[in-house]
């Protein structure tokens, strides 16, 4: 599999994985209203995501295991867990380690998707089925020859991101002007990214021509909301951003 797969279902495996959640921890508030489901406290709290899969026929088809709602992902498990052990436990031709990652996101609504209990053990790591994705073989074709680094996928949900007024926000301003919310950083790339890296993060990004990055205290609360589709886009770190 190659690195640019590997970026795009990093991030997709992402994007699908925030349409649902699971139980509460002990750190993040979750309320459960009929369809809707409210969870606050996230930012800067740490999960992790596995990724395997097999290809059927001509598809690569995912299954995306995630620990929001159930722990932190405990460091020294993780560093334990490898591709190959998960490999071969599971029988996949395909499996990606996606984290640490961080929340920058204060709160999140969402609806739709019923909540999903099937559940797997990685390592000792507790983690719940967040989505299957699967890849046809167009797609994976595309990818051979692009780069999906500063590039918007449209992500099909029904979500409003909750962006506490007084908190800081990290936005990526494309040429044309679209400016894009900073709603996870990941320790993949650089394991030592941390929150007090964000307002100098420009010195580690590979912008492209006409993008520029920028931090902004907010003074009043910011709600992003996608109604059926969101403009997600992932940097050269693997840090997500929504379009606002």
């Amino acid at each position: 599999m190659t690195h640019k797969m590997y970026l795009f279902l990093t991030a997709l495996a992402f994007f699908a994985s925030l349409s649902v959640y699971a139980a509460t921890s002990s750190t993040v508030e979750e309320k459960f209203i009929s369809n809707v489901v409210s969870v606050s406290n996230l930012r800067n709290k740490r999960y992790c995501e596995v990724l395997y899969g097999d290809r059927s026929f001509l598809t690569l088809v995912v299954k995306v295991f995630s620990t929001q709602g159930l722990n932190d992902c405990p460091e020294d498990a993780w560093k334990l867990i490898t591709n190959q052990t998960i490999s071969d436990a599971y029988k996949a031709s395909f499996v990606r380690l996606n984290g640490p990652r961080y929340w920058m996101i204060d709160g999140v609504q969402a609806t739709g998707n019923t909540v999903n209990h099937e559940r797997a053990s990685f390592g000792g790591i507790e983690m719940n089925l967040r989505a299957t994705i699967e890849v046809g073989l167009f797609k994976q074709l595309q990818l051979l020859w692009g780069n999906p680094t500063y590039q918007a996928t449209i992500v099909h949900r029904n979500t409003t991101w909750i962006y506490k007024a007084g908190s800081p926000v990290y936005e990526l301003i494309s040429p044309s002007g679209e400016q894009y919310v900073m709603q996870s950083y990941a320790q993949i790339v650089n394991p030592k990214l941390s929150m007090a890296d964000l307002p100098m993060l420009e010195k580690q990004l590979q912008l492209p021509k006409g993008w520029s990055y920028r931090t902004r205290l907010l003074a009043e609360d910011l709600n992003l909301v996608a109604k059926g589709a969101a403009y997600v886009l992932q940097d050269n770190l693997f840090n997500s951003y929504q379009r606002q």
